[in-house]
């Protein structure tokens, strides 16, 4: 007859309950994946999915009960993890969104928002067409794909422990987050250039000709080169994004093992970090 005691239930529970912790973290962080319009049910059902997949492989997790205090401050800790490794791909997108906003702030479209149904707020158009940019862009690298890689990896590189967090997590995630705007604003230079440069031309051409009316045709001058722009600037724009796609999975790898400078366990080497491949 088979009998199992409390320890080895316990032990059980904790080894799922754990790995699902970071798992729906990412999740619910991550873009594509968090993403308003996916039904929490079936973000639910990838998760326990990839935990049924990934905890055979997750090395000895700590022998705590997962109902005590101690298993309470473990599964706070995995699911801040996941969190961070979802929000460090987040900035990627918010950059290129960024970039979006200052260039239709430039054009003249700073009127024209709607409501994201992504972030549930208000973003301009141009903002959300990079972002449906970007979102095609990751899925046509497979970035999610190597993102839910790094995540199986982040259990090789930083094991599930007891051990408190260290303060280079949160460090390393502000310093990511300035990416929001230098990335943006290098992004968004194409566009910004020439509508200065446009700008230039009709100060001057309102300079030449006082009795111009500059406020009948610069509107439509400025909307027209702002869209010119984007359209001979969008297919250069596949390089920078995706090194910004790459940059983002080696900080979501990263800030693991910054949140526990412990090594790794014993005879555990981490896999081959994918690369997302450039486009052709």
């Amino acid at each position: 007859m088979l009998t199992l005691t409390s320890v080895e239930m316990n032990a059980w529970i904790a080894g799922l309950l754990w790995p699902l912790s970071r798992i729906l973290g990412l999740i619910a962080a991550a873009p594509l994946f968090g993403n308003a319009s996916v039904p929490v049910r079936a973000k639910l059902a990838l998760g326990i999915l990839l935990a049924i997949v990934i905890a055979p492989l997750v090395p000895a997790v700590p022998a705590a009960d997962p109902t005590s205090w101690a298993g309470l401050l473990i599964l706070t800790k995995e699911m801040i993890i996941g969190l961070a490794m979802g929000f460090a791909m987040r900035i990627v997108f918010a950059a290129i969104e960024y970039a979006g906003e200052v260039s239709s702030q430039t054009m003249g479209l700073g009127f024209a928002m709607f409501f994201d149904p992504s972030t549930r707020g208000r973003s301009s158009a141009i903002s959300q067409f990079m972002a449906l940019v970007a979102t095609m862009a990751f899925l046509a690298v497979n970035g999610h794909l190597i993102l839910l890689e790094a995540l199986a990896e982040s259990f090789i590189t930083m094991p599930i422990t007891d051990t408190p967090f260290s303060s280079n997590t949160a460090l390393e995630l502000v310093r990511w987050g300035g990416r929001i705007f230098s990335a943006g604003l290098q992004i968004a230079m194409p566009i910004i250039a020439a509508l200065l440069i446009t700008q230039v031309a009709l100060g001057i051409l309102t300079r030449a000709a006082p009795q111009l009316n500059i406020f009948g045709i610069g509107f439509p001058i400025t909307l027209g080169v702002g869209f010119l722009t984007l359209s001979l600037v969008l297919p250069y724009l596949g390089a920078p994004i995706v090194n910004l796609f790459n940059q983002g999975i080696e900080v979501s790898r990263s800030l693991p093992r910054a949140s526990n400078p412990q090594p790794a366990a014993a005879g555990a080497q981490p896999p081959v970090r994918p690369v997302v491949p450039a486009p052709g």
